[in-house]
């Protein structure tokens, strides 16, 4: 699919993994709607990139309807939704204080698994309604964010292992629910990156997950996790998979 002219949601777009992402699409073309809690933030990145801002508790039903409706009455249904609006609250099962309040649990479910579910209802059900694109027949690609830590399963993270793993696993089925309105889906399961979520990391954490890494010996920059969603979009044969982007770092 060519990016230039086509509408695109992105969720998480304030900053982090999905802020580089609206960006760089906006850079190849695309009108660009930020759908994000931070009301504040998505507006500075949409006024730099010319996009929209939308306000949008994502595991809400309402909130996700009435955001894509305002996506799609701005910029026409999306082609391409990008999902990676996600929290960091990682927290053992049980620690000294006795067990995680189930509330953590449910929160941190919430917002990645069921809104990423619920974004991807509403950006698929307009991208069916769309004509086929001549040049490749497809309607549209949903691009969803897991995490090598749902395939590595690290301690101290069960929730956040758990869902990270359920949207790697959302995603065969979907593309193949979707397959007959041309619609594909995929997953990508980026390592550690230079993230909001990772200035909270310890020191000695950050020194000892950067000395596992192979090769480059180094976080992420959101920007290549960007590079990588363009070259989703552009490639048709990439369907129904999840992709690392980790540099051969296995979490342990």
């Amino acid at each position: 699919m060519l990016i230039n002219g086509m509408a695109a949601v992105v969720t998480g777009g304030s900053s982090g993994l999905g802020a580089a992402t609206a960006r760089h699409l906006a850079g190849l073309g695309a009108k660009v709607a930020i759908l994000d809690v931070n009301l504040d933030l998505a507006q500075e990145v949409a006024a730099e990139i010319g996009g929209l801002a939308v306000e949008c508790d994502v595991s809400s039903e309402e909130n996700g309807e009435a955001a894509i409706k305002a996506a799609r009455e701005a910029h026409g249904p999306a082609r391409i939704s990008v999902c990676c609006a996600g929290i960091s609250e990682s927290r053992r099962m049980l620690g000294r204080d006795g067990p995680a309040p189930l509330a953590h649990h449910t929160r941190l479910v919430n917002v990645h698994l069921v809104g990423t579910y619920n974004i991807c209802r509403l950006a698929a059900a307009d991208m069916a309604a769309c004509e086929p694109l001549p040049d490749t027949g497809e309607r549209g690609v949903l691009i969803n964010t897991a995490s090598i830590a749902g395939f590595d399963g690290p301690p101290g993270a069960i929730t956040y292992d758990a869902v990270k793993a359920a949207i790697a696993a959302m995603c065969l089925p979907m593309s193949r629910e979707l397959s007959r309105h041309a619609i594909r889906v995929m997953a990508i399961a980026p390592g550690m990156f230079e993230t909001p979520m990772a200035t909270g990391l310890r020191q000695e954490y950050i020194n000892e997950m950067t000395d596992r890494i192979p090769f480059p010996k180094r976080f992420g920059n959101p920007a290549e996790y960007a590079a990588l969603v363009e070259t989703i979009v552009t490639s048709p044969m990439l369907n129904g998979e999840t992709i690392r982007i980790d540099g051969g770092l296995r979490m342990t």
